[in-house]
């Protein structure tokens, strides 16, 4: 426990309150289900792109990126470093597509390509992925307060679900954007006031604790070894592609973003904007993470006994920032989480519409779809705090690395199926779905026998246990459904294929 000056508490009532206040301010505009999962179509292009930005930065960046760091060195990075790389590659095919052939949820061309299964499928991996992601967001900024305050970290997650529920429940997407622009700046202010002190009050100067950081190899991508047994750099380089793929291509709460936009050219913007914004914020968390390492093990400063990787950026947030700063941080790391999380709720409830309670009550009306996606924001509210004190109650630790392992497991093929739809003619939906089964028995046996559980692993074969890395499931998985799903295709009768659903459409109109 940590004590914290009441001039911080009153910092972080107020960022709270405010944050509330926009909730209710837009509440009264939320005039149908369109503007409540889409916004007006009027927001600019920059408002949204920090709103992509925000989503990505999370409390997992804040708080789980510099306890990486501090164990490690900054090879969790590299899968972020491949986004810019896929993202220029792609953007200016996936942003027309979908604002072309999707009303709201990014799964309608997956059914428009491949038929009704293929959406249910991909919206189930969609929902398990960001219930499992949004636990660990709330959980890691929980734990934080936690350890400044005192009081239970079961306390904060139930006080923070109840204030984020009412901001989404309240707002829109229209309110998610624009709460996430002003925490956005926040986030970014708050890591570079961290950086400045790290580095400007160390005894040696900023030049002396940056080399101290290299030479001890904490800002490092090792090891390079080219093998997928162990977390190398080759690792994270192929998962991180896989894993641009699937958040800009396949994933509702970048696409929805998309929706909101004026135009295509604003929509290919904002992409640009939040994903090159993002970049050097994970490497600014990433850098606080190695020079906390040098503070704490360098003769200077000393952690206490009982203070983990996880919670070593908090407990210096608590000793070594002035009043006044202390606040201002913790409201970042508290606007980090929100606007993450009520981005995934507004998105979840999106898919429960359109993908789901629509398909069952195709004759429901607006007001019906308005209602019902609030009732699954609550529900999606309640079950992220499920997940939560979840981890509280195991006492999480390495939380980055959990997540990067169920962002895997869950992953389920997606990009496959995305890639298999967008460049494959001859690709149809019987053929899919066989990679899809294989995919399915693949990845259950690679998580039977690499997953222990009393020391033991649940399922083992011996020599013929998942021999690799658990980041490479999630690239296999696409794989297998990109491979397995082509190849069987030529065992059923070719489709006809609506052009404007592929690649070569593009191409086409273009032309």
């Amino acid at each position: 426990m940590l004590n914290i000056h009441w001039i911080d508490i009153v910092i972080v009532i107020v960022s709270v309150l405010f944050t509330l206040g926009a909730g209710f301010y837009f509440a009264s505009r939320q005039k149908s289900s369109d503007q409540y999962f889409s916004g007006s179509k009027t927001i600019p292009a920059w408002a949204i792109g920090i709103s992509i930005f925000a989503t990505l930065i999370s409390s997992v960046t804040f708080l789980a990126y510099p306890a990486a760091a501090y164990k490690s060195n900054w090879i969790l990075l590299v899968q972020g470093l491949m986004v810019p790389i896929v993202l220029v590659g792609l953007i200016w095919i996936i942003v027309p597509l979908f604002r072309k052939v999707i009303r709201l949820s990014t799964y309608e061309y997956f059914e428009r390509r491949f038929g009704v299964f293929a959406r249910m499928y991909s919206s189930v991996a969609f929902i398990l992925t960001h219930f499992s992601k949004m636990g660990t967001v709330l959980y890691l900024v929980s734990l934080a307060l936690a350890t400044l305050t005192g009081l239970d970290v079961t306390t904060y997650i139930l006080m923070l679900s109840v204030i984020i529920i009412l901001l989404t429940l309240l707002g829109g997407m229209e309110a998610v954007i624009w709460m996430d622009v002003i925490q956005g700046f926040l986030l970014i202010g708050g890591g570079l006031l961290c950086v400045g002190i790290l580095l400007f009050n160390y005894e040696g100067g900023a030049g002396d604790m940056l080399s101290e950081a290299v030479t001890r190899k904490k800002i490092d991508f090792g090891p390079y070894d080219f093998s997928f047994t162990e977390l190398t750099f080759w690792v994270l380089v192929v998962n991180g592609a896989f894993y641009a793929l699937q958040k800009y291509g396949t994933d509702q709460t970048i696409v929805q973003r998309y929706l909101a936009a004026k135009n295509d050219k604003d929509a290919k913007k904002a992409a640009y904007i939040g994903v090159f914004a993002s970049v050097p914020v994970w490497a600014l968390f990433m850098l606080i993470g190695s020079l906390l390492f040098v503070f704490y093990n360098s003769g200077g400063a000393a952690l206490p006994e009982g203070i983990n990787a996880d919670q070593t950026f908090t407990y210096f947030i608590g000793t070594e920032l002035p009043v006044g700063a202390v606040g201002l941080v913790l409201a970042a790391l508290i606007a980090a989480a929100v606007s993450s999380l009520d981005s995934d709720m507004n998105c979840l409830a999106a898919i429960g519409v359109e993908d789901f309670y629509q398909r069952f009550k195709p004759n429901c009306t607006d007001r019906d779809r308005l209602v019902v996606g609030r009732l699954l924001v609550l529900f999606s509210g309640i079950a992220m705090s499920g997940v939560a004190l979840l981890y509280a109650a195991w006492d999480g630790e390495g939380v980055l690395g959990v997540v990067f392992q169920l962002y895997a497991i869950f992953s389920a093929g997606i990009v496959g199926i995305f890639l298999l739809g967008l460049f494959s003619r001859r690709a149809n939906k019987q053929g899919l779905y066989v990679g899809l089964a294989v995919c399915v028995a693949f990845t259950a046996y690679a998580v039977l026998t690499t997953t222990k559980i009393g020391g033991a692993v649940i399922l083992d074969l011996g020599n013929y246990n998942f021999p690799q890395h658990k980041y490479m499931l999630g690239v296999y998985s696409h794989l297998i459904v990109l491979v397995v799903g082509y190849f069987a295709s030529f065992l059923f009768k070719s489709e006809k294929v609506d052009d404007s659903l592929t690649f070569y459409g593009y191409l086409k109109q273009k032309n």
